[in-house]
């Protein structure tokens, strides 16, 4: 008997850059968003690490970085 081990099915993920970015390709960050999770990449390293968060840690984030802290 032998067994196999599965990973589960990763959604396809739709990566999206802000309008605020130009088109020179400086400092950007690309984002992705499923229905649980929230996913971060260098838009320069489309094959590097992926920062995955909450929606709750994002918004806090996005909040924080417009500068609408309570």
């Amino acid at each position: 008997m032998s067994t196999a081990v599965t990973s589960p099915a990763q959604p396809i993920l739709a990566w999206f850059k802000s309008s605020y970015s130009g088109a020179e390709g400086g400092q950007c960050l690309e984002v992705a968003a499923t229905p649980g999770t929230v996913h971060v990449r260098d838009s320069k390293r489309l094959g590097g690490p992926v920062l995955t968060v909450g929606p709750e840690a994002w918004a806090g984030f996005v909040e924080l970085a417009a500068g609408h802290t309570a």
